[in-house]
Formats: C-alpha cells, structure tokens, sequence
C-alpha cells in the first residue's frame, strides 16, 4: 500500500527531530557538566576540610616523618604479636590515615583513636599525636573536657570487652584510666599549653607593634605640639614688636624736625619692618601648617575651614575617583566657629578613614539642620576589595580625636558597623552650648587627637574599615598566661598517676593475699570434704596470679575443676621457684588436693 505523501513527510520531520535535537543535547551536557562540576568542588572543600594547609617544606617533612615514625612502631607491635599479614597491613594502614587526618578533623580522629587503643596496642602511639592534635586545635575549655571524657569512656570500653576473664574489670579499668592519662591526658595538656603560649606571642607582638606606632605618632605630635607653640610665640611676640617698630618710624617719618636723609633712613627701617612681617606671617603660615592635626588635609580640600570647606573636601574625594553624594536637609542656622570647624574635621577624618579602610566604596555625607542640633553623618558601603594586610597602618587616635573635638563643642560621636557591611560615623553638635568642660590641665597646647603630657597611650581604637588584629580573631579579649592553667593540668594528672600507682600496689598485695594459702590450711583440709566447706576456709583466689601454675604438677583427676593457690611455705631456690597447693573438686566433693614445688 502506498503511503500518503504528507504522512511520509511528517514521519520523516519527525523522526529527524528525534533522532537529535541540538538544544536538548546540549542541555544534557551542560547539566551534565555542571552537575560534575558541583560534585568537583564538594569533594575538593571536603578534602581541604580534612588535611587542610598550608602544606609548605617544613609541613610536609614533618608529616612524612611522623608518618613513617608512627607506621613503623605500628608494624613493629603487630609483628611482636604474631598477628599475621592481613592485620599488620589493615592497623598499618588505618594508623597512617588517622595520622594525617588529625589536623582537620582531630575530634573524631582523637575518638576513633582512643576506641582502638583499648583493644589495639599499636594504636597507643598514635594516641599521643591524636591527643597533642586535639589539644592544640580545641581551644575551648569545656569541649575538650568533653572531647577527652568521651575518648576515655571509650577506650575504657573496648578495653573491657576486649579483655579476657583473667583480669577482672575493675583491673583493665585501673589500666585503661592510667594509660589514658599518660597517652592521652598529658599529650593533650601539651598541646594546648603550645597554642595558648602561640597565641600569646602573636597577641604581645602585635601589642609591641601598635606600642611602637603610638611612640613614633606620639613623638610626632610632640614635636608639631612645639612647632605650634614656636608659631604661637613668634606671632605674639615678635609680631607685636614689629608691629610697634613699623608704627615708630611711620610716625617718624611725618616728623618735621627730621632732616631728609634722617626722613629717608626712618622709611627704610619702616619698609624694612613691614617687610619683616610680611616674612613672619610666612614662617608663622608654614608652621602651623605643618603642626595641623593628625585628620588635616588629607581628604582633599585645604587645610582647614567650616561647613564651606565640606564642599571642597567631597570635591578632593570625587577628584581621587570616590563617589561622593553630599545632602543637606532642613533649615540652616547660624553656628559658632568652633562648630562648623568640628564638623569639618568630623567629615574630613570620615572621608580619610574611609578611603583608608574602604577603598572604592561609595560614600555619603549628609548635614542635617535639627531642631536643637547639627547632624553630621558620613557613611560608606562595603569595600569592593578590601585592603591587603598590612596596607593599612593606623595610630588609633583619629576617632578620639573627634571624640573630644565634639565634646568641647558640647557634643557626641558615634562610630560603627551599618547593616549593608560598611560603616557610618554620626556627629551631633548642638547650636547653642556653655562651654562643655574645659580640657584637662596641659592640655591648652595639646593638638586635637594627640595624648597629654606624661599621659599613657589609649588601647587604639577601631576606625572606619574592617582590618582587626588576629589575637581579636582568637574570640576572646586576648590570651592569658597559659603556664597557669597547664601546669594545674599536668600537676593533676600527676597527681592522678601517683594515686593510680598507690592504688595498684595496694591491690597486687592484696591479690597476692588473696591467692596465698597457709601450710596449716592445707593440712587441716581433708579430702572427701564437701566443696562448699572447703571454699569457705580458702581464700577468694586471684587467677590472675596463678594463672602460671595452670598445667603443672601431678596431672588433675578427669573431670574435675581445680583451683590453685600460692603456699607460704618458702621456695628452697629463693624466687626461682615456690610451693603451690592445688585443690580439686567434683560433684561438690574434694577429691584431691596436692603440695608441690613449682618453677617460677
């Protein structure tokens, strides 16, 4: 039958559109390759997760070192034992990925390997470096009390089940809390005394640095302090003086009993004061320019002015390529000089901190007219890229300067994080003020942001940015002496072993009490006497004690169930060998006792 055209057609299109969609191919790769990709980088964050860096010469040598250190002793317990090829490759290789795991993951490391060391001597090795690599990494106090309680539950656990009847539990307990304490408590102690002391210095380098930056800062600003004062002085002074000197000869100029060669000398020595001025004002210029504050003409504009001068320090911003936005809301009022000085050093040192700190970010100023005071904000986002460490170098005086400079002023600063991950810097200063608390004694010649005379220098305060120091990355005020708390630790654990050491001395002798039978005993024991009769006059036994003597002497009647016992009587070869009474029973009856001399 012949098939219709336009059937044909439409299988054919549609055929051709099945057998491979361009689209749909690539889709499938693309998800395909994605999906790769996601997996890819899971399993790479997994991987930094557990052996994490940095992996530099003297890293890798000690990790070779430690592994090949820890896998011999390993192979070396396990050939000791006689455990067989199979074992020996399967502890081997378990100890050496416990090993190298134990840096990024040295909780469960520290749990893993405590639970195998109660059951497997050559884990107890690794127990010491477990133990050392959770103490130094668990900084806090009562998780690595837990951390190390858990670790003991364990191995104590695995211990006992592990252990056979000779030894009750009690014993593998005792043993399991002593070997803790050696492999595990004292290593882990170590650890943490090496972070903490790593911590310490780290913390009082950093203090020595920021110390050294507030001297040199400190002796900077007592030398402009001095500058200034020279300033002050030659224009008090000395410009009185030139000033009475040009008013003299200008009046002796005009007098009419001077001869006109006197006349021309009196105007040279009046042209020759006013020129002395003129120079004075110069000199007096450049001095005080260069004992401006710390926050002065850095952010662009000129070395000083009032809210006029905002304008010019956006301007500078904006020339350095910031982006800038400067409002003003409400109505304006009148300000006394001091205020509208205050509020440019508030924008100016802003804008400073922010390019310091935020470089690229967008900044806002804003001037708001309040009904009982001018706000003064000035805001920056976050920084697109953040500054290198080390780039930024700051003295910590900025904000305490325009602390005080409001405070005169009869107002408050505030400084802090804003909620987009920038950061904001308000100022409130009122219209109208009395003369907010006079400066300190001294302080008259002291610039804005510069410490007193004879003062101690302020722990530094954070300004505009997010550089913080890495002792503020430890998440406490800053590390304590850490020779108290691990001394207190160790001279415990001491203290635990000798009491472990005491109460095992007193428990061998009194299993060996236990296990001691008197000659007299044995003798009044007649055989033929009920079991329970005979149990009754013998001690509790300690088969850990006599466990040797299993197998000799006379050969025990078949079926019974015999009991050995170490007599009193002494051994004729000193403690080469010693007397044994042997007690055996069967259906509740003593059917043989036997006294006979045993090789130790």
């Amino acid at each position: 039958m012949a098939a219709t055209p336009g059937t044909a057609d439409r299988t054919t299109a549609t055929g051709a559109g099945t057998a491979g969609t361009p689209g749909t191919a690539g889709k499938g790769t693309g998800t395909g390759t994605g999906r790769a990709a996601a997996v890819g980088q899971v399993a790479g964050r997994a991987v930094r997760r557990v052996f994490p860096g940095p992996w530099g010469a003297w890293a890798l040598v000690r990790e070779v070192v430690g592994l090949l250190v820890l896998s011999g002793l390993a192979a070396l317990i396990v050939a000791v034992a006689h455990r067989g090829p199979l074992k020996l490759t399967l502890y081997v290789a378990a100890v050496a990925l416990l090993f190298l795991m134990r840096r990024g993951l040295p909780v469960p490391v520290l749990l893993v390997t405590a639970a195998g060391a109660g059951a497997i001597d050559s884990f107890s090795p690794l127990l010491v470096c477990a133990a050392w690599s959770a103490g130094y990494r668990v900084t806090r106090a009562l998780p690595t009390l837990g951390v190390m309680a858990a670790s003991f539950t364990l191995m104590t656990a695995t211990a006992v089940l592990h252990g056979d009847d000779v030894v009750p539990a009690e014993g593998v307990a005792g043993f399991a809390l002593g070997g803790f304490l050696l492999f595990a408590a004292l290593p882990a102690l170590a650890g943490r005394y090496h972070a903490q002391r790593r911590a310490l210095v780290v913390a009082l380098q950093e203090r020595n640095d920021q110390l050294e930056r507030e001297r040199v800062m400190i002796a900077h600003q007592a030398r402009l302090r001095e500058r200034h004062r020279i300033a002050q002085d030659m224009h008090d002074s000395l410009g009185h003086q030139l000033a009475l000197i040009s008013v003299h000869s200008g009046a002796l100029e005009v007098d009419r009993s001077l001869t006109d060669p006197q006349r021309a000398a009196v105007g040279v020595l009046r042209q020759a004061a006013v020129a002395a001025m003129r120079e004075l004002r110069v000199v007096v210029g450049v001095l005080h320019e260069e004992s401006a504050p710390p926050g002065a003409g850095r952010a662009g504009g000129g070395s000083g002015g009032g809210l006029d001068g905002i304008e010019r320090l956006a301007e500078g911003s904006r020339a350095a390529g910031a982006a800038v936005v400067l409002s003003r809301t409400g109505e304006g009022r009148p300000l006394t000089a001091a205020t509208e000085h205050a509020a440019y050093r508030i924008v100016q040192e802003a804008l400073t901190n922010a390019h310091k700190h935020a470089p690229g970010a967008p900044l806002s100023v804003a001037l708001r007219y309040e009904p009982d005071a001018l706000v003064v904000e000035v805001a920056n986002g976050p920084a697109p890229e953040p500054p290198a460490a080390g780039q930024v170098v700051s003295g910590g005086q900025g904000l305490t300067g325009l602390r005080e400079r409001a405070r005169l002023v009869g107002g408050m600063v505030h400084a802090g994080p804003s909620a987009g991950g920038g950061w904001r810097l308000a100022a409130v200063l009122p219209y109208d003020h009395d003369g907010v608390a006079a400066p300190a004694e001294g302080a008259a010649d002291t610039l804005p942001g510069a410490l007193p005379a004879g003062a101690a220098p302020a722990v530094p305060a954070r300004a505009t940015g997010r550089g913080v120091g890495r002792a503020a990355r430890l998440g406490r005020p800053g590390p304590r002496n850490p020779a108290v708390g691990c001394a207190a630790g160790a001279a415990a654990v001491v203290l635990a072993v000798v009491g472990l050491l005491v109460w095992g001395m007193l428990a061998f002798v009194q299993a060996l009490d236990d296990a001691t039978v008197s000659k007299k005993t044995y003798e009044s024991i007649a055989v033929g006497s009920a079991e329970a009769d005979v149990r009754a006059r013998l001690p509790v036994g300690s088969r850990v004690l006599t466990q040797g003597y299993q197998g000799t002497g006379p050969t025990p009647p078949a079926g019974a169930s015999c009991s050995w016992y170490i007599s009193d009587e002494p051994g004729k070869d000193g403690f080469d060998d010693e007397y044994v009474a042997r007690f055996c029973f069967k259906d509740g009856t003593l059917i043989d006792k036997q006294h006979y001399r045993a090789k130790v």
